[in-house]
């Protein structure tokens, strides 16, 4: 086995306004890639460099606690530096998919004289049992399931879940928007929509859990995919309280990860909630050891919400709550890199057989 980069963890975080230091990571980076000698090699050189941990990641972020002045500077080194180490990867990903591909035409050459090999099951995907298995949480409950369309009214996905005209996640960064523009169609980017239609669909009371795919202009990475999964809950009747919000959710934690499993809520901001919270979960099967890991977003149903849906919030109150399947995948399950999950190798769909 050939050397490869260590953790980037362990590595020093170059200033984003140190050329020498961040022309050392670019061929630091170089030299890991160039030394990888197979593909499992170089997605682990990959991380290393070019995941959220890397050295030139974590400079980067450096680069908003900088002074005005001092930004646009910072970027012009930043900016290329990370341009050629994605350069390089790619590259070096093309060299070794093509010599996997020869050697895989020398050893699965045919023989015709051979007896035929009885063809091994697959199994479903590991994202859609999950799915499954936070349905059945929820059914169990006494909620419904509801879905909803995927190319989503701008009203539904920002409008009505009190988004202003003005808010950053409407411009075209975070967004898929339909062409042509005055159809005011996009991509939705969470599953929220959902719960609005079920508002408007529905008879009060309402507890429906909301799981689909959504859409957002993220790259890919170790953490991030433009096109993932999200399940979330909404609950909507007479007197319902953050009292009611934490007791369901610390029922569905510990049904996903076992009696141990506790809860925490910090305050936080959404559009759509008020008061709003980041939840954490205490996860006692952590790789590592137990400890606490941000699961998702939750809070009250603000008002303006229930107003767009012709619901009177001096009579009813409600909470919502939101988690992404694969970063539930990613912990609950000990998966590091998200490309496993998309690249569609049944290989990791066997490894979790028919259930999680």
């Amino acid at each position: 086995m050939s050397d490869v980069t260590p953790p980037a963890q362990e590595q020093l975080v170059p200033s984003p306004l140190d050329e020498a230091a961040v022309a050392a990571a670019v061929e630091q980076a170089m030299m890991a890639f160039k030394a990888a000698s197979d593909l499992d090699e170089l997605k682990t050189a990959r991380l290393a460099h070019v995941g959220e941990k890397s050295p030139l990641s974590l400079a980067n972020r450096e680069i908003g606690k900088l002074a005005k002045e001092d930004k646009a500077a910072a970027g012009k080194i930043i900016g290329p530096a990370r341009g050629r180490i994605n350069q390089a990867l790619a590259a070096r990903t093309a060299e070794l998919e093509a010599e996997r591909e020869a050697q895989i035409l020398v050893e699965e050459a045919v023989d015709v004289t051979a007896a035929p090999r009885r063809r091994r099951a697959g199994a479903r995907h590991p994202l859609s049992t999950l799915q499954e298995r936070v349905s059945d949480i929820f059914v169990g409950m006494g909620w419904e399931i509801a879905e909803g369309p995927e190319v989503e009214s701008e009203w539904f996905n920002f409008d009505a879940l009190n988004f202003k005209p003005d808010h950053p996640a409407r411009e075209m960064q975070d967004t898929f928007f339909v062409e042509p523009p005055e159809a005011h169609l996009v991509l939705r980017t969470h599953t929220s929509p959902v719960q609005v239609r079920s508002m408007l669909e529905r008879d009060l009371p309402v507890y429906v859990l909301c799981p689909g795919r959504t859409f957002r202009t993220d790259e890919l990475d170790a953490t991030h995919t433009p096109v993932f999964h999200q399940f979330e809950g909404l609950a909507v009747d007479k007197g319902l309280t953050m009292a009611d919000l934490r007791g369901t959710l610390e029922h569905f934690s510990r049904q996903m990860f076992g009696a141990e499993a506790k809860i925490r809520l910090r305050p936080a901001y959404f559009p759509f909630t008020e008061p709003s919270a980041e939840m954490d979960i205490w996860h006692p099967g952590a790789k590592g050891g137990p400890r606490w890991i941000e699961w998702g977003g939750c809070g009250m149903v603000n008002p303006n919400v229930l107003r767009a849906a012709g619901i009177d919030p001096e009579v009813y109150s409600g909470f919502a709550f939101g988690m992404g399947i694969e970063r539930t995948l990613m912990f609950r399950n000990d998966v590091p890199d998200m490309h496993d999950m998309i690249e569609g190798d049944v290989r990791f769909s066997q490894h979790f057989g028919m259930e999680i």
